[in-house]
Parts: structure tokens; sequence; C-alpha cells
């Protein structure tokens, strides 16, 4: 059961669910989508759909990332009728799905920690798997950067950024480049009317003056994700940077407490030197120096870029950097993880000797 449709798959859908399921053929399951929304939705009505899965004699029904009472009426249907359940879920903690279902997955061990302890035993984690490792770095360059030669720093977000956090005006010799939900530069009446939307939204002069400040910075430039481009903005970075506010006022519901490690491992694995803020999802992932850099203030931030400016550390880092993330993160690892998940819900080793069709899920 997805939280997106397949021809429009948001990230979580796409890695959690599509990017796994050549694995589970492979391993023996015989994987189906049983339920998708025409747009992305948490809280789906799914009554009546027991009937469906009963009829196609599934095993195991993942549920990925929805919840809500229709979702629960379900769970309780499924349990019932032996069918074992497994809620997937990446960037919040909910221990009534947890307890509705037969095992939960989440992508960070913090998210797990969060959970209350007598669930822990029902809690695997299965971290998000880099995705295409095949691109990768090669050239970190023998430049160190200035004024009429600066270099690039890459920001990959899901958000339409209206200001560079923690940062703000890079220095001289550093130019950012924010990936993120921004029209295509070609699409320029659309791109204004975005600016104009973002002008409306801001409270009062100085927050305006900031945003005219951001838009007009030359050292910043937005450009539109995509599914390729933002491997060739990658490609084309010398460092890779995560700035994160963890300002109660801006982010009150500390959203970013919760956050995987998928921005920071997709950044590593191209082989870009990353300076990020720490946040629990990323502390045991870098080695401050060695694979990456942790700040944690706008001087440590200054610092640990101004240091990147050495070629050879950016290659030494760059190298370790994708190092960790190819052996921890890896697709292969992950879906190690998550068929031993499912395996454990069938019985371990017997499901080998079920046939594709017994081992539906």
């Amino acid at each position: 059961m997805l939280l997106s449709n397949t021809q429009n798959a948001i990230p979580s859908t796409r890695i959690v669910v599509l990017n796994m399921l050549p694995y589970l053929r492979a391993a023996g399951f015989d994987p189906h989508i049983v339920f998708e929304p025409d747009t992305s939705t948490k809280t789906p009505d799914v009554s009546g759909l027991i009937d469906k899965i009963k009829a196609g004699n599934f095993q195991v029904v993942v549920l990925q990332k929805v919840f809500g009472d229709s979702v629960l009426e379900l769970a309780r249907e499924l349990r019932e009728a032996g069918i074992k359940t497994v809620f997937a879920i990446c960037d919040f903690v909910n221990p009534v799905m947890c307890d509705a279902t037969d095992a939960t997955i989440v992508v960070t061990d913090y998210l797990k920690s969060l959970y209350p302890k007598e669930q822990h035993a029902k809690v695997s984690v299965v971290h998000d798997g880099v995705e295409r490792p095949q691109f990768h770095k090669t050239d970190w360059g023998n430049h160190t950067g200035s004024s009429a030669e600066p270099l690039n720093a890459v920001l990959v977000t899901s958000a339409s950024l209206d200001r560079l956090p923690l940062l703000g005006n890079p220095p001289s010799w550093l130019k950012v480049t924010i990936v993120g939900r921004y029209s295509p530069a070609g699409l320029r009446l659309r791109r204004w009317r975005e600016y104009q939307w973002a002008m409306a939204a801001k409270q009062g002069m100085a927050e305006r003056w900031r945003f005219l400040r951001f838009l007009a910075n030359r050292r910043i430039a937005c450009e539109a994700w995509g599914a390729e481009s933002v491997y060739d903005a990658m490609q084309r970075a010398d460092i890779g940077i995560i700035p994160i506010e963890v300002d109660p006022v801006r982010d009150p519901t500390g959203e970013w407490k919760v956050k995987s490690e998928n921005r920071l491992t997709l950044k590593m694995a191209m082989g870009l030197p990353v300076v990020a803020t720490p946040i629990p999802s990323y502390e045991p992932v870098i080695e401050q120096g060695v694979n990456g850099f942790l700040a944690r203030s706008t001087g440590e931030w200054l610092q640990h870029l101004s240091a990147l400016r050495d070629p050879a550390l950016r290659k030494r880092v760059g190298q370790r950097a994708r190092q960790t993330a190819l052996e921890r993160y890896s697709m292969d690892r992950q879906a190690e993880k998550l068929i031993a998940v499912l395996n454990g819900l069938v019985d371990g080793p017997a499901r080998d000797a079920l046939s594709p069709e017994q081992a539906r899920a």
C-alpha cells in the first residue's frame, strides 16, 4: 500500500518501495501494489480493500507511511485474517500504528529510539539506500576558490528556500547552488510568479528586503530539482553543504530531529566532501574531518568550508565519504535488512521452500 502514485512517486515511495521490488523478486517474493492513491495522502480511505487482499492470497502487507482510522481498521481486519502487516515510516513516530501491525520499519536508529521501549523489539531500521551509485566525481579540481573563480557548493533540498540557512551571504570565494522545488529557469514567468507569491507572504519590510537581497545575490543560484539534473549539479560542485536551522522559533515542531540521512548520503556517494549541521541521523555517519564535517556555529561553518579550499583535502574527504556511503547505505545492504524483516514474518528459512505464488507480499 503506497503513500503516492507510482506514476508520480514521491521520494519516500520510490526509495522505500519501488527501488526494493527487484530485490524482493530475486529473494523469492512476489510483490504487488494493492493500493496507490491518485494523489499523495497519508490517511487514505481503504475501506473494502480487505476483500481484494484476501482474494490475492497475500501473506504480508506493507503499509508505506499511511495511517488513520481507515488504515487502522484494515490492519485489524488483516490480523484477524492471519495476514502479517508492516508499517514503513520515515520521518515521524507513530506508536499506535506500531501496535496495530506486526513489524515497523524506520529509517534511522534515532527514530527507533523514540518509540516506547516495549515496542523496540517490533521496530527495525532499514536506511534509505543510495539510488544511483554509478554517478560520482572523479575530479576534485586543483583550484582554491577566489572571487573571480569561486568554488561551488551544492545544497539539495525538497523545499523552495528563500534564504541560505545559517550562512546567509556566502564568502567571496564561494558560490552556492540550491537545487530545490523551483520552476525550471526556462519558465521565467512561472518562476517570477513564484517569487511574487513568496514576497507577498513576507512579514514586514525587513523580511522583504532580506528576500530581495537573496534573489539579487550573484553567489547564490537556484535550480529546479530533476531526477537527472540533480546529479549534474552535484557533479559540477566542489563541496556539498546541508545547513539546517535548529531554531525552535522557525521550526517549533523540531522536524529536523527526525530527518533521515538521505540528503547526506546522496552527496557522500557522489564523492563530495560535505559540511552539515549535526542532527541525530547525521552524527553516526560523519567521522569529523575524515569523511565529512559537522558544523555547529557560523564560525565552524566558515572554518570547515575554508579548510576545503585545499584540493587535496577535498579529494581525500570526498573519497572517504563515498566509501562510507556505499559500504553502509547501498540499496543492496538495505534490501538485505528489509528481506530479513519479511522473512521473520513468514517463519524465516521455512519460507525458502515456498513458491513465489505462496510468498506473495
